[in-house]
């Protein structure tokens, strides 16, 4: 969102407590030609009187509150405008007169209608094409004797606080992607969850303050800016100055999309206010991935990246030959909005282990996700090698020759879903390629985790001994479709975790070697085939 615009709009109509405050606040920035204001020109039109009558009964809104002021009186004063007036009989009068009755009608009113026809900047129609910002952040162009491709009956009327254009009809009134969301029906539960994450900012910054009282301090001019704590998160669709991309399921693709994702978001009863928390992630988990700034793309044509995408995990986040067959750009409907295009398909076209459900990497260098170690001592090394995830390591020593040592790996941001839970280990080569160690290391692992009551638990991983291959990179699997019954994901507290035990007895120590080179503790998501489709 560009608070800058919105505050310079909340500031042009909102900024007041009185006309002759308003006046006193700005500078005056009147244009010559004429000795009426704006008001005075429109009033005197008889082509005008519908819009005239809207004006009139349209009040200026004020941090959600309805003020004394009319927009005709603020046209009557001395801050100047760009006016856009449709004649008569090209727009409902009466179903707007009607809305004004009420806060909510005078609202949509104002922001809809009336801020759609007004703009701060004094803009007169020429030749030369230009783009003007309306007070409801809307662009509109001038080109030639149009706006917006509305034609203009009589251009550059000029008053003494701005310029008036007289236009055939009304001018369009473009949604933008996030104003479509919440008001197409069709796509409207999308918005429904969205709005929910609205907030009201006080901007201390761009308000105006008479001083402190009480050491409290006093404001004469407050600004209110609105935003939405879950677009900061997942890209700005509501911002007028920026162009995005964005795909989404309609109503029904949506649901069913949803309620697969929020199996994964469970949280335990000891997590606060893990109900809200769980929607919040099911939320951004169908919304991360959906949402492209164009700024940055290089060829749609051959991919797309969300606006997630990060370097150092580029095999997430970017999908390749979106339009294509299986691309999730495929069939889609088209909708252009005002900063940007929405893109609507039937289902969500994602799959979660390419968005949400992620494989997750616990590095064996990583010391600090260790959390307990026991009869062991280790190095971390670095290697750059395709084989060695993040280029390292950790080489693990037994404290004495026949000590069967204990490490326990943190493990972050886990899902209430299936995972394969696994230990890479690398060949004893990656130390001594000439003449390594070729003896395997025998192990035994435990999975710490929490029920869905918080209550903490424990899987042996059916007391197998693990033998490791000390001759290749080896992927070690510690337990097979392994269900988290809680999520842990953007948790601080340790809940999960995976302790390799090294389990080789005294009379095995010729057999048997108890250094390990520990790549990482990796689990890969297993998912159903219906949430595949």
């Amino acid at each position: 969102m560009n608070y800058k615009n919105i505050i310079c709009a909340i500031c042009a109509i909102c900024g007041f407590c009185a006309c002759s405050d308003w006046d006193d606040h700005y500078e005056d920035t009147s244009v010559a030609g004429s000795d009426m204001s704006l008001w005075q020109q429109i009033k005197s039109d008889t082509r005008l009187s519908d819009f005239c009558q809207v004006l009139e009964q349209t009040k200026v809104f004020r941090m959600h509150k309805k003020t004394p002021v009319s927009y005709a009186n603020l046209l009557d004063g001395g801050q100047s405008f760009t006016v856009v007036a449709p004649v008569n009989g090209t727009f409902n009068k009466d179903s707007l007169l009607q809305l004004v009755t009420t806060n909510q009608g005078d609202s949509v009113v104002e922001r809809f209608f009336v801020l759609n026809h007004l703009s701060r900047s004094v803009s007169s129609v020429s030749p030369v094409a230009k783009s003007v910002l309306m007070l409801n952040s809307k662009h509109m162009d001038l080109v030639g004797d149009a706006i917006e491709g509305v034609k203009v009956a009589s251009p550059n009327i000029h008053a003494k606080n701005g310029v008036l254009h007289v236009t055939e009809r009304p001018l369009p009134y473009r949604y933008s992607i996030y104003e479509r969301l919440c008001n197409d029906p069709n796509l409207s539960v999308i918005g429904t969850n969205l709005r929910q994450y609205e907030e009201d900012y006080f901007d201390a910054d761009h308000s105006v303050s008479s001083g402190i009282i009480e050491g409290v301090p006093v404001y004469v001019d407050s600004v209110v800016v609105e935003y939405n704590r879950m677009l900061q998160r997942v890209g700005y669709i509501d911002a007028e100055d920026s162009t995005y991309w964005m795909v989404v399921p309609k109503a029904e693709g949506w649901k069913k999309a949803w309620d697969v994702a929020n199996k994964y978001f469970v949280y335990d009863q000891k997590v606060q206010k893990r109900d809200s928390i769980q929607k919040f992630w099911t939320n951004r988990a169908l919304l991360d991935d959906a949402i492209f700034n164009m700024t940055v793309q290089k060829s749609t044509n051959d991919s797309l990246m969300s606006v997630q995408y990060n370097r150092s995990l580029p095999e997430y986040h970017v999908f390749y030959k979106p339009f294509e067959a299986g691309g999730i750009l495929n069939g889609a409907q088209r909708v252009e909005c005002s900063n940007g295009m929405l893109f609507t398909t039937e289902e969500w076209p994602f799959l979660p282990e390419n968005t949400y459900f992620k494989e997750i990497y616990s590095e064996g260098e990583y010391a600090h996700l260790i959390t307990a170690e026991k009869d062991c001592t280790y190095n971390i090394r670095r290697l750059a090698a395709d084989s060695i995830s993040e280029g390292g390591y950790l080489h693990i020593l037994p404290r004495t020759a026949t000590a069967n040592w204990e490490l326990t790996y943190r493990v972050n941001n886990t899902l209430s879903g299936d995972y394969d839970i696994c230990a890479i280990v690398l060949p004893k080569s990656v130390d001594n390629p000439i003449n390594p160690n070729l003896k395997p290391c025998k192990f035994k692992a435990v999975v710490n985790y929490v029920d869905t009551l918080g209550n903490a638990q424990t899987f042996n991983c059916g007391n197998v001994q693990f033998k490791t291959d000390p001759e290749k990179v080896d992927t070690v699997v510690l337990a097979e479709n392994f269900h988290f019954p809680a999520c842990n994901f953007d948790q601080t507290d340790i809940k999960v975790s995976v302790k390799i035990q090294c389990s080789i007895l005294a009379r095995e120590t010729s057999s048997y070697s108890r250094e390990m080179y520990l790549d990482c503790i990796y689990l890969r998501p297993r998912t159903s085939k219906s949430e595949q489709q």
